[in-house]
């Protein structure tokens, strides 16, 4: 498990977020670097002032009425004057290099015996030492005196700055990555043997270069299974002109000649015949039907089983309820009688039993025609899905090995795909899963 965006609009978001927010971390320490030593100069003047005029207000005034002074500029300036006393516990101030600044400042102005602390005998303030006629005296201000740090200020705006930023970014990027998701739906569509609709040809050049030549070899390739289309056809309507000349021609024979050839022959006609049909099948099997509709899928099953019933085929169907899907519906029946067909060809020997059934699993519908035939070895059930594709076993002993790539690109055409698995008592397991959602 990954927390890393898999996204381009995800991890561009990301990546710009923390550029921003590195940005704004060095830029709030460039400033905080860049003002303490302004604001430490700015902080000892005010307590200079302070002492200085402490100190002066108790040298000039009558002795009898220092007292009533020192109450006073306590009550409204909230200083206090207190007398030094052997023994104080001064605590050390904190290192962080900005009290350090003032306490030199101070020692500048005040005189190089002047102490400076935050807390004495355990009261927290700001503490200033000074002395009069060789007395020593405490100043003590409040911490508001002191200018407060603004850097917590400064990080709400940075972050307010990074949110919007972010927004912005976000619009930014998602309106790159929208002809990105046009052309990755696109692409989906023509994986799976449809013809998408050209993507509109918008964005930064890099964009409407890709989305140019997407066009392009969409068309490309649609002209190129349209002229296959048109040669198979072609050739199609060629052979079987004289096909059916043949054919006639043996059935005019009547008794002449030997009976068993002439149903060889016949049957000889049959398999180019039907590999002709499938040869076509394959050829349009992407292209012949673009439209999709609602439809029953056990309805095309009991059509297909009823046909095969009246060819002299019977198949045991076991169909379980399942929702109306949006189909190609002639694509579909051809994938059902395919597999129908290969089972009938391989794996009906003997009179085995080839049995349909359809139902749901979780968030997909499934098709599945089961036969008791030799199977297909685990190994090799993804390669007999390809084109032309037979094995050297009792399952390749007729046909043109198209059947199973049908059943393969029709499944693909619905989003969904095929899996050839081993039947529990032998035989193949055929089953198609096509999602309930297009």
């Amino acid at each position: 498990m990954t927390f890393w965006p898999q996204t381009l609009l995800a991890r561009s978001v990301l990546l710009i977020a923390l550029l921003l927010v590195i940005a704004n971390v060095a830029w709030l320490q460039i400033f905080r670097v860049s003002t303490r030593e302004p604001r430490a100069r700015q902080v000892s003047q005010q307590i200079v002032s302070t002492v200085n005029l402490t100190r002066a207000a108790l040298v000039t005034s009558e002795p009898s009425k220092r007292y009533s002074l020192l109450g006073e500029i306590a009550e409204r300036e909230g200083v206090q004057v207190h007398v030094e006393t052997p023994g104080e516990k001064l605590a050390p101030l904190p290192d962080t290099g900005f009290y350090e600044l003032i306490e030199a400042d101070l020692r500048e102005q005040l005189g190089a015996d002047t102490r400076f602390t935050l807390s004495r005998n355990g009261v927290e303030g700001i503490w200033v030492s000074f002395d009069i006629d060789g007395d020593g005296y405490w100043v003590l201000m409040p911490e508001s005196r002191i200018a407060t740090d603004q850097s917590w200020r400064w990080i709400g705006w940075g972050a307010l700055v990074l949110l919007l930023a972010m927004g912005g970014a976000f619009l930014i990027v998602a309106r790159i990555n929208r002809p990105l998701r046009a052309l990755t739906t696109a692409a989906g569509q023509m994986g799976r043997g449809a013809t998408p609709a050209p993507v509109d040809e918008s964005g930064p050049s890099e964009i409407r270069t890709l989305s140019r030549a997407f066009n392009q070899m969409a068309a490309d390739r649609k002209k190129l299974d349209d002229e296959r289309a048109l040669l198979l056809a072609g050739v199609s309507h060629d052979l079987r002109t004289p096909l059916a000349r043949i054919r006639l021609g043996v059935e005019m024979l009547d008794d002449k000649g030997d009976a068993s050839l002439r149903e060889g022959i016949v049957q000889d006609i049959e398999d180019i015949d039907a590999a002709i049909s499938q040869f076509l099948d394959f050829a349009r099997a992407a292209s012949s039907e673009s439209a999709t509709q609602h439809a029953d899928i056990n309805t095309l099953i009991a059509g297909l089983a009823a046909r095969y019933e009246r060819a002299g085929k019977h198949l045991i169907v076991q169909t379980s309820a399942v929702p109306t899907l949006s189909l190609r519906t002639l694509a579909m029946q051809r994938l059902i009688s395919n597999l129908i067909d290969n089972a009938l060809r391989h794996g009906s020997h003997g009179g085995n039993e080839i049995t349909v059934t359809s139902g749901c699993a979780e968030s997909i519908a499934f098709v599945e025609v089961l036969d008791r035939g030799p199977g297909i070895p685990a190994e090799q059930a993804e390669h007999m899905l390809q084109p032309f594709t037979r094995m050297d076993t009792a399952r390749s002993t007729s046909g043109t090995g198209l059947g199973l790539a049908i059943v393969d690109r029709i499944a693909r055409m619905h989003g969904g795909h095929v899996q050839l698995l081993p039947r529990e008592g032998g035989g193949l397991r055929a089953r198609v899963e096509i999602p309930l959602t297009p």
